[in-house]
């Protein structure tokens, strides 16, 4: 009898690192279709994207973001879910004379671009970057503007959780725009960079996931070179697994990793403990999305 099937995203690009700082990170439309293709064909089933300028700047340029999805789509059928968040740097953040705030603007330009999912990051939080601390800010009649422009491109939102207070208070407060199965990632081990997230401990993983609403299905990013803890954990709770160069750019060695071996290091695990990755029409399946046309 097959195993389980469970989701594994790949997260290849992220909204920080350049190819001078990473050889193997896709930035551009195409780069991106190509890595993802290969990843899919390892077992991938949903690719969260962030968009890039051509100077590998941060950018939720809808016309970016349709490239992007635009070429994925002709290489592969995976989920394809768009960042809203975006980054510490290019079009992405604005200076109020009170220091860098991360765009409400640009966050709501990447609701547009025709995902099947995009993020909903609800934290408010000074964000560490290579030149200094940028605030996001997410106050809640912006959450509320940024996930009904979800629902109105036809986008179901993920819920971003960096602490429990994202379950526990926002998510009341707004699900009345989502519908079951609700869609949660679980952030963790981004408190060096994140005010307020949670490092990844199995008590901090069990205990996030006895807060779930009922009726959510959830992944783990578990950030860092030695994520298979936390996503081994995340097998043994039901839940589903995130990988790639955005949360893991380099091994504990410091030897920069590539989105493919991590999918097929993740996909291994996977197998070895019963489960099977869900295929693209079963993943769908499982966050409740329409089949791709």
């Amino acid at each position: 009898m097959p195993g389980r099937p469970v989701i594994v995203t790949v997260a290849p690009t992220g909204g920080m690192l350049t190819p001078a700082q990473h050889p193997h990170v896709p930035t551009q439309p195409g780069q991106i279709a190509e890595d993802v293709a290969r990843c899919a064909a390892a077992g991938a089933s949903v690719a969260a994207l962030h968009a890039r300028r051509p100077d590998h700047a941060a950018t939720c340029d809808p016309a970016v973001y349709r490239e992007i999805n635009e070429l994925v789509r002709r290489r592969c059928d995976v989920v394809v879910n768009n960042s809203t968040g975006g980054g510490l740097n290019g079009d992405m953040v604005r200076d109020t004379g009170y220091g860098p705030v991360v765009d409400h603007a640009q966050r709501l330009a990447g609701a547009g671009a025709g995902a099947d999912t995009c993020t909903l990051d609800t934290i408010t939080a000074y964000v560490s970057g290579p030149d200094g601390e940028t605030l996001m800010s997410t106050p809640r009649w912006f959450a509320r503007r940024l996930v009904a422009a979800f629902r109105e491109a036809g986008a179901k939102p993920e819920w971003e959780v960096f602490n429990p207070a994202h379950l526990l208070v926002d998510m009341p407060e707004l699900i009345e725009f989502d519908r079951p199965p609700y869609v949660v990632n679980f952030v963790l081990n981004q408190h060096g960079t994140f005010q307020n997230a949670l490092p990844y401990t199995p008590a901090v993983l069990r205990g996030l996931v006895d807060l779930l609403p009922a009726g959510a299905v959830f992944t783990a990013t578990v950030c860092g070179p030695d994520p298979l803890p936390g996503l081994v954990q995340a097998l043994e709770l039901g839940g589903h697994v995130r990988v790639g160069i955005e949360d893991s750019p380099f091994d504990a060695d410091g030897r920069p990793m590539t989105n493919l071996e991590q999918v097929e290091r993740v996909v291994e695990v996977i197998r070895d403990h019963g489960c099977e990755p869900a295929t693209p029409e079963q993943a769908r399946a499982l966050l409740g999305l329409k089949e791709a046309a």
